[in-house]
């Protein structure tokens, strides 16, 4: 039965309510096995700086296991395919070990042949020009040796420049990337400093040139990042309490695709409408260009700048003038064009405030009802109090959730419709008639989950625990039936935005989080089974390419130091970190951009 589903009572993951003053204390009634809570491990996890390092080195594990290769190589392959292990191991079985390496800078030859001359002779540095002891020149696993000045240099201006993640060799028209454990050495000798940078770099680019993994956008920043399994269209939440869209980093906005967001945003943050009432009501000025507004009947117009100009045609003019003509002045020619410009201006911003004004309505509610929270704990503590046959009151707190969730949804259909159906994003998209269709059959899904929300609002916001068992009983079946239409209606709203909407596209392409009923999925803590230090000496290879010669590997030895501790390292981003405000709370408020502490 669904009432069995509505009835079980709601767990923390899903209970988490943001609040500028304190976390929500859980509610007595709340169940450990509630059905809101996750059945399976989250996709979506949540790495720390203690854990950041863990998981690169799971990574290079994998890598280096795979091709036989030492952790400098495997480092530079999965930088170049952006840490996507899959991808990489797509390339090495499609074209093969050869061209995978000649792609990333990496340079198999055998190590035999990496080894400097002899201490006692010298080599000459083509950089420089000058002749050196072999010991103070170092040779690359490419062939090519340089004084270590010349390196050194080399390495600093690069590692300035931002790119130190993949250095490659001085020598003309050679693409090899440069060993990792050598530049840290070389550098470490008159910029230590530089070289904890160059190991903070290597140790980030797991964060900053991964797709799948992503910084909170916290302000302050906890310092977390999250790392997803698969889709990246997907709302997900920190531990930090922080509910996001992990493709654009902005607050949770589904059933908003991203681009529709971003320029509802600007939209609402530039005032840009301000623009069309001053395009409707004012005209420039001919010779300061300002923005003159008309406050009488004669339409000879005069600006603060003095000049005088024909508010009929914007043109400049004298100030001769009689009631019916201005002095050397005429322009009785109807001008289509301006006529429809200012139609259209005020059209458009008349459409704006219908959407604006709903969606700034459903914003406002959802803060009057997130207060709704202490008044519904201390209904629940009324009747608990109370000798009475109904212990169950989980089905309060369910609705409520539901409120929050359904009302969220809601507030983001109306951005939604106003770039859907207008003519901003999908001109030619459809015609006319199909986009009438097509919005008459969102707005009648928009409409009906409207209208429940409201019922479901009225009903919670009532003072049931003063009521007799009976009509508590009633209210009851009320709010459970109203939580599993107001679910039912939100996800038909989102298969109509994601199928009959988005989905019917042929020009563009818009993608949005996928609803779930238990909402916005918490990113679990990232475990690591392998955190041992990295060494070839216990590498064995699992795969070989059957077309490459057996002298085309790279003879492993030991594992190049990539970096000290990551205790030692500094986080390029030095932010604060952000107190947790949502654990151990009751309700997971879903909030909208405006209603979230965090965006205020």
């Amino acid at each position: 039965m669904e009432e069995d589903y509505y009835m079980s009572g709601s767990s923390d993951d899903e209970g988490d309510c943001y609040s500028s003053d304190q976390e929500a204390e859980p509610l007595e009634t709340e169940e450990p096995d509630s059905p809101w809570a996750p059945s399976k491990s989250p996709s979506s996890k949540v790495i720390t700086k203690e854990s950041l390092l863990a998981a690169q080195r799971e990574d290079l594990r994998r890598v280096m296991e795979l091709l036989s290769v030492r952790e400098q190589h495997a480092r530079t392959l999965l930088i170049h395919y952006r840490w996507d292990v899959e991808k990489l191991i797509a390339v090495y079985v499609e074209k093969g070990r050869s061209c995978m390496f000649s792609e990333a800078g990496v340079i198999a030859v055998e190590r035999v042949d990496l080894d400097p001359p002899k201490s006692s002779s010298k080599v000459m540095c083509i950089v420089c020009m000058d002749d050196v002891p072999a010991k103070d020149a170092t040779k690359m696993d490419c062939g090519h040796c340089f004084c270590n000045n010349c390196w050194t240099e080399h390495f600093i201006v690069k590692i300035n420049e931002g790119k130190s993640k993949r250095i490659m060799c001085m020598a003309h028209k050679c693409n090899a990337i440069c060993d990792e454990a050598i530049i840290k050495d070389l550098v470490s000798v008159k910029h230590p400093d530089l070289a904890e940078k160059f190991d903070r770099f290597l140790l980030e680019s797991y964060i900053e040139d991964n797709k799948m993994v992503k910084w909170c956008p916290s302000i302050p920043h906890c310092g977390n990042a999250i790392r997803i399994e698969s889709d990246k269209f997907c709302e997900v939440e920190c531990s930090c309490g922080l509910q996001f869209c992990f493709n654009c980093l902005s607050e949770a906005h589904s059933p908003c695709s991203c681009s529709m967001w971003e320029l509802w945003r600007k939209k609402c943050r530039d005032e840009s409408e301000t623009v069309n009432w001053i395009t409707v009501h004012t005209k420039p000025c001919p010779k300061c260009h300002k923005p003159v507004e008309k406050n009488g009947g004669c339409n000879l117009v005069s600006c603060l700048c003095g000049q005088a100009f024909c508010w009929l045609c914007g043109g400049a003019t004298g100030r001769d003038h009689t009631w019916s003509s201005i002095a050397d002045h005429s322009c009785g020619r109807y001008k289509e064009d301006t006529e429809k410009k200012s139609e259209r201006a005020k059209r458009d911003l008349y459409r704006y405030m219908h959407y604006h004004n709903r969606y700034k309505a459903h914003t406002d509610s959802f803060k009057q009802e997130s207060r709704l929270k202490e008044a519904i704990k201390e209904k629940v503590s009324n009747l608990e109090e109370r000798d009475s046959k109904l212990r169950d009151f989980s089905w309060v707190t369910n609705g409520l959730y539901r409120l929050f969730k359904s009302r969220r949804a809601l507030s983001y259909s109306y951005p939604f419709a106003f770039y859907m159906f207008g003519n901003d994003l999908f001109k030619g998209e459809m015609t006319k008639k199909e986009c009438e269709i097509k919005q008459h059959l969102f707005e009648d899904q928009q409409q009906q989950l409207e209208s429940n929300v409201e019922k479901l609002s009225k009903i919670l916001e009532e003072p049931f625990d003063e009521y007799p068992e009976e009509k508590i009983m009633q209210i009851r079946m009320q709010v459970i039936n109203l939580s599993e239409i107001t679910d039912s209606l939100c996800k038909k709203t989102y298969e109509c935005v994601e199928n009959e909407l988005l989905g019917s596209l042929c020009y563009t392409t818009h993608h949005i989080a996928p609803y779930h009923s238990k909402g916005i999925e918490k990113a679990g803590e990232l475990t690591v089974g392998w955190s041992a230090p990295l060494s070839d000496n216990n590498i064995k290879c699992r795969k070989k390419a059957a077309d490459e010669p057996p002298g085309d590997v790279i003879e492993t030895g030991q594992a190049s130091a990539s970096g000290s501790s990551y205790n030692s390292l500094q986080y390029s981003r030095k932010r604060a970190r952000k107190a947790s405000s949502s654990s151990g709370s009751v309700f997971d408020l879903n909030m909208p951009a405006e209603a979230h502490p965090a965006n205020s």
